[in-house]
């Protein structure tokens, strides 16, 4: 009915600390499990002005030890900025403790930012992009081979047999066929719905069965805070978004194809965009989940502060889930 998504901005002007948003999205997640959220997502970026989260398995795991059965998607997890033999050594101690619950979305990356922080070329990052893939999936499987000269065999096994559950994400064609050539499943972002054929074609070029794949909707609703007025839901929460769509904004340029993007300089230009930040009244979010379009719920978005964030999903508990 509800996924929960954490990137865990925290803007120095803001009235809440990072100690204090990280503390919340604990809760929140714990929270969200008893509440039957779909799952909790956690993000990943790097050298944010604003703090943007840059070590999702830390929070992930974080989240498996305060939750019992909540699914957790770690994504865009940039591959290329990693070591790819050691992620995989995190991420099968993580499938481990969390029996299978964390599952992951691959991402290129768009920040040139990142890629010199962390001393990767950016304009071979399809090249490397390839390579490390390639070595990531037969590391979490388990397999003794050569990476790049060097003698591989992650210990131990991962609780889930081939490995935990791997998403390759992306607007792209090339996203979409890169995805089914290694044979996982494609999160796009965004972009034209016929990305599901390039992915399927692949895939089968492959020798794969495609998997899952998920193209949002044009016009869905990425970011929803709710409200009893919906004045004030934007009065109170709207700066909060608009502070997550500029910095957004600020990295993805012109033409990116994201389902998220924005391009109001304003909390009025955003509203009046009727596009991915929205506010819900209770009525509106009932008329959504019963249509079967589950509700995006970032909470502690743009540094919204815990008791206001809470107010949105005290909401949800009260006016909302008991209709369903």
């Amino acid at each position: 009915m509800f996924t929960l998504r954490f990137d865990m901005r925290a803007p120095d002007e803001g009235p809440a600390s990072p100690v204090d948003l990280y503390r919340c999205a604990l809760e929140m997640a714990e929270w969200g499990e008893s509440h039957g959220a779909i799952s909790a997502l956690v993000s990943e970026h790097h050298s944010s002005p604003d703090g943007y989260l840059p070590s999702p398995l830390i929070l992930a795991s974080a989240i498996v030890g305060r939750t019992k059965t909540l699914p957790i998607n770690a994504g865009a997890v940039l591959l290329n900025l990693y070591d790819p033999i050691k992620l995989a050594e995190d991420m099968v101690i993580l499938d481990i403790v969390s029996e299978g619950r964390v599952s992951y979305t691959i991402g290129l990356g768009y920040r040139a930012a990142e890629y010199a922080m962390f001393g990767v070329e950016m304009s071979e990052r399809a090249a490397t992009m390839e390579g490390k893939l390639g070595g990531l999936l037969r590391a979490v499987r388990g397999e003794r081979f050569d990476y790049e000269g060097r003698p591989v065999h992650v210990t131990p096994a991962p609780y889930t047999e081939g490995g935990p559950v791997i998403f390759y994400g992306g607007q792209s064609r090339a996203a979409a066929k890169r995805a089914g050539r290694f044979g996982l499943g494609f999160m796009a972002g965004g972009g034209d719905p016929s990305l599901a054929d390039d992915y399927a074609e692949a895939a089968r070029s492959a020798g794969h069965d495609p998997g899952a794949c998920v193209i949002p909707a044009d016009g869905m609703h990425t970011t929803v805070f709710l409200a009893r007025d919906v004045d004030e839901g934007w009065r109170r929460y709207g700066p909060y978004m608009l502070h997550d769509a500029n910095m957004y904004g600020a990295w993805m340029g012109p033409n990116d194809k994201s389902a998220s993007k924005s391009l109001a300089k304003t909390v009025d230009e955003l509203r009046a965009e009727d596009g991915p930040y929205q506010i819900y009244t209770p009525e509106v979010a009932v008329e959504s989940i019963g249509r079967g379009i589950s509700l995006g719920l970032q909470p502690l978005s743009g540094g919204c502060p815990p008791e206001l964030a809470w107010e949105s999903l005290a909401l949800l508990g009260s006016d909302v889930l008991p209709r369903l």
